[in-house]
């Protein structure tokens, strides 16, 4: 017997990290916490860098855009878990998934872009000083941004329509606190040798040109370094993207340890502690690393909290 289409009459359920009645209200406080903190972090960034005129560069827009995808990314998916703790609800409906699925995919893919964008910034500043202002004007930066927006946006809606064609059965458990996709292609009864191919490929792809571009700058901006005679001076050219490279480490070393842990380890709690390291707890951390380390924050913020008190 074929098994009927049903996705427009189903729901899923998201069972999270714990079932156990005792777990939830510290799992509610932790992730509510998390989710306040890296709000209120990333807003701070946000607001630092448009009140302060001295942040008004390339560096600075592309964090600021960055911050703002972090917020979003976040609120994809923490709202929805912390509602399905507190109401004890965890079934989400099939289209909720789908639009959950598609913002997630595109606000991380966004991430991904823009984390490269920030690299080739530092590797101008450095290796090209004197052609700096030229090459990384306001309409290229903002040219990188859209694109960055437009391929992500198109990325995940390529994903999000292939699994509108599959059918789902009986099981309806998703092991994991949000919709994701390959956890969702898990449920379905049809065949989803496309959808695989597709997500291997198209976010190899993509994945692949982003990593080769950081790996890329970073080696010329090491080499530039090197042959500057001064140690001051060298300490002082990687300060300015010591605060990036602490934040590409975070992003991919956390996005490794998913892959690694669905691929290796084969433990769905593990693999949904580490989708949570990676999707709220990176976008959490970011506003600290750059609030800690770098100058030009720390001095901005400074003079934004100085006008606040005077006014």
């Amino acid at each position: 017997m074929v098994p009927r289409n049903q996705t427009q009459f189903i729901e899923f359920i998201l069972l999270g990290f714990s079932e156990k009645p005792n777990q939830q209200g510290p799992l509610f406080e932790l992730f509510l916490g998390m989710y306040l903190v890296t709000v209120a972090g990333n807003m701070l960034i946000i607001l630092t860098i448009v009140a302060d005129s001295h942040l008004h560069t390339p560096m600075y827009f592309f964090l600021l855009n960055l911050s703002f995808v972090d917020i979003c990314a976040v609120s994809t998916t923490v709202p929805k878990m912390l509602v399905s703790i507190f109401t004890q609800n965890k079934a989400i409906s099939y289209a909720d998934c789908l639009i959950q699925m598609y913002f997630l995919m595109f606000f991380l893919s966004v991430d991904h872009f823009l984390l490269t964008a920030m690299a080739y910034d530092r590797y101008v500043a450095i290796c090209h000083p004197l052609r700096y202002v030229t090459i990384m004007n306001s309409q290229f930066c903002t040219l990188l941004v859209l694109l960055s927006w437009i391929i992500s946006c198109l990325d995940s809606l390529l994903h999000c329509m292939m699994v509108t064609r599959l059918s789902f059965c009986s099981d309806h458990e998703i092991q994991h606190f949000f919709c994701d996709l390959t956890e969702v292609l898990k449920l379905s009864c049809s065949d989803t040798f496309t959808n695989y191919v597709l997500i291997y490929f198209v976010s190899g792809l993509l994945g692949i040109i982003p990593v080769t571009g950081i790996l890329f700058s970073y080696s010329q901006i090491f080499s530039c370094i090197l042959k500057v005679p001064s140690t001051e001076s060298k300490y002082k050219a990687f300060s300015t993207c010591g605060s990036h490279l602490s934040i590409v480490s975070l992003f991919y070393g956390t996005a490794f340890g998913v892959y690694l842990s669905s691929a290796v380890i084969q433990s769905s709690w593990t693999s949904t502690v580490a989708s949570a390291m990676y999707a709220v707890v990176t976008p959490m951390l970011n506003p600290f690393i750059y609030t800690l380390k770098n100058k030009d924050i720390k001095d901005a913020f400074r003079r934004l909290i100085m006008r606040k008190a005077s006014s």
